[in-house]
């Protein structure tokens, strides 16, 4: 690591270094850093923290160091007396001098300005300490003289936490910002030279991304471990770790697995070669000892992944379950927007958020062929990659003297002017246009006006307000709803008249279980085959997003009132799930219309039987 260190201050080089936790990653960021200003090499660097709250432990163990360090005092007295002058009082700074001259030396709360002493090395140097996902971009220091100077240097002091390891969504960002803001700190034509300490956490985080050479090769990424050949003789290992899970049981401190382990040590050692010869606790007898207690005691997940820097995969999803990078490849070759020739209905889906609207448009030939054809956000975001939480032009920006109501209704009239008031181009010249559109009405706050919207849009006839219901195993599934008059039903959906004053416009209610499973599965077919679904373009990268919203839940499989169902659920991970409602409504659009897979139970159209004495009774009075 020292080594990587040198090359990269240096030589102006760019490394990722995983190292075993516990091996002293900040404290060997923390000598770089200094090692880098006090000799010169740099005059501007920048320390990045995980978090906000690591920097700040960061920028305090930079200044106890300068502070009590008499080392550094005598080999470095330039830079060192001086702050030691103002003894620890940021107020001093402001008048301190140098032969009258004002050293401008700063001693703040994210940074640290050396005092300008001419002919020193390290004269008006800076240093500066941020969490990863603060202010970064464009940093600059303007030197007394007027000139100003940029990062040469950046030391990344691991770029996660436990919890945004955690989150797709959150590994994403701080990859973009590593890639982008990072090493676009030293400005146009300049390259910063970069050092990323790190350790993996969970298979697919931010370091085991930047580590691996064929997705980041710029950080020329090299995975260090505790452990680089395990001992051969398996069976007294198995005995020893027996013997310490009984002692731990009784309350002990691993006594008989120690005596155990000192008795057999010679032949238990052989074939062991460890990354470091002295980490080993006091009470322990050798460093494969010390790997194989922790091993022991965390578990062959965090200890692989956090101490070899290898990490268990996590468990893979039913073999029916595409993964996010499987759907996001999953393309058709037809261009953004077009409709494939010889689909028969063209169906959108709007999902209601109070911030945003997400959408989407699907083609779908008559067996449930289908093809995304178009998706986005109202207003459009303008990003490649964003959450609901981080959206940046909400509907109440784009409307701001309305209400909530008013900004959803302003947000569907836009939406349907430019998406129900179009022509849709086909790929072979003709035009198609949306046949059925459903609007998500489930949220209480905006159910009134979603349906208010489809009484009075002039796209009223393609509109339909839709309840999707979480139909699980022990719930009645919909074919045991009572029949009502004038209803309509298909496939695990039905249409429905309201009943309330504000809501006599007919609506849908669907079994999102049942829809979401259907939507899983068109994606398992192969393309080409009857009842595939793809998305459009022929670029992978560009569905990332999309591509997480549609793995966002996974499924459970439940028994219950003679039945099996899935239930899905949303990750723990947190990611959104708007586009998977949307291509669930569109689908279950497209049955409204008349696609059917081929085998799927449809149920028939049921249609009341009048009677004459009924049609008699229904006519005005005369």
């Amino acid at each position: 690591m020292i080594e990587k260190i040198e090359q990269a201050v240096i030589h102006t080089e760019t490394f990722a270094v995983a190292m075993p936790r516990g091996t002293g990653k900040t404290t060997l960021c923390i000598v770089a850093v200094i090692w880098a200003i006090l000799t010169g090499r740099h005059a501007f660097v920048f320390l990045l923290a995980p978090s906000g709250d690591y920097a700040e432990e960061a920028i305090g163990n930079l200044k106890t160091l300068l502070v009590t360090n008499d080392l550094l005092l005598a080999d470095y007295p330039e830079a060192v007396w001086p702050i030691r002058c103002i003894e620890g009082e940021a107020r001093r700074c402001g008048g301190q001098r140098y032969y009258g001259r004002l050293t401008d030396i700063e001693w703040g709360t994210d940074r640290i300005a050396l005092a300008t002493i001419p002919g020193a090395r390290c004269s008006n140097a800076i240093i500066r300490v941020s969490g990863l996902t603060g202010g970064i971009r464009g940093a600059m220091h303007v030197r007394p003289d007027g000139t100003s100077i940029r990062p040469s240097l950046v030391v990344v002091d691991d770029p996660q936490t436990d919890g945004s390891a955690r989150s797709p969504t959150q590994c994403r960002e701080r990859l973009s910002i590593i890639n982008g803001a990072v090493l676009g700190l030293a400005g146009p034509g300049k390259t910063v030279a970069a050092l990323m300490p790190c350790t993996v956490i969970r298979a697919g985080d931010v370091a085991d991304h930047v580590l691996d050479r064929e997705l980041n090769p710029q950080w020329r990424g090299e995975r260090t471990k505790m452990v680089y050949e395990w001992p051969t003789n398996e069976a007294l290992w198995a005995e020893y770790t027996r013997l310490r899970k009984e002692s731990q049981r009784a309350g002990g401190h691993d006594e008989s697995a120690t005596e155990f382990y000192r008795k057999n040590q010679e032949a238990m050692d052989v074939g062991a070669i460890v990354a470091w010869p002295a980490r080993k606790q006091p009470e322990e007898l050798s460093p494969i000892q010390h790997a194989i207690n922790i091993r022991c005691d965390r578990g062959d997940a965090a200890f692989f992944a956090e101490y070899q820097n290898d990490p268990i995969p996590d468990e893979q999803p039913a073999e029916d379950l595409l993964t996010a990078e499987q759907i996001a490849s999953k393309t058709c070759g037809i261009g953004h927007g077009i409709v494939p020739e010889g689909t028969e209905y063209l169906t959108m889906f709007i999902d209601i958020q109070q911030t945003a609207l997400f959408w989407l448009v699907a083609a779908w030939e008559g067996d449930f062929t289908g093809y995304v054809v178009d998706y986005g956000a109202e207003p459009d975001q303008k990003d490649a990659y964003f959450t609901l939480r981080t959206i940046r032009r909400k509907l109440q920006m784009v409307t701001p003297s309305a209400g909530l109501e008013g900004a959803i209704y302003a947000g569907l009239e836009r939406l349907t002017a430019r998406t129900l008031g179009r022509e849709w181009q086909r790929d072979d010249g003709s035009v198609a246009r949306i046949d059925r559109c459903l609007i998500d009405a489930n949220w209480g706050q905006s159910t009134d006006v979603i349906y208010q919207f489809c009484r009075q849009s002039e796209y009223s006839a393609l509109l339909t307000p839709s309840h999707g219901r979480y139909v699980g195993a022990s719930s009645c599934p919909f074919s045991d709803y009572p029949k009502r008059p004038g209803e309509r039903r298909g496939l695990n959906w039905l249409i429905r008249r309201g009943v309330a004053r504000n809501r006599t416009v007919r609506h849908i209610t669907f079994d999102t279980n049942y829809w979401k499973s259907f939507i899983q599965s068109r994606f398992a077919v192969p393309i080409g085959d009857p009842g595939s679904l793809v998305l459009f373009g022929r670029k992978p990268e560009q569905h990332r997003l999309i591509a997480d919203h549609l793995t966002s839940e996974y499924r459970v499989r439940t028994e219950g009132r003679g039945r099996t169902v899935d239930e899905w659920k949303l990750g723990a991970d947190g990611r959104d799930n708007h586009w998977l409602d949307c291509i669930v409504g569109a689908a279950v659009a497209a049955s409204m219309q008349g696609a059917n897979l081929f085998g799927a139970e449809a149920q028939p159209v049921v249609r009341p039987k009048i009677k004459l004495s009924d049609i008699q009774r229904s006519r005005p009075m005369r």
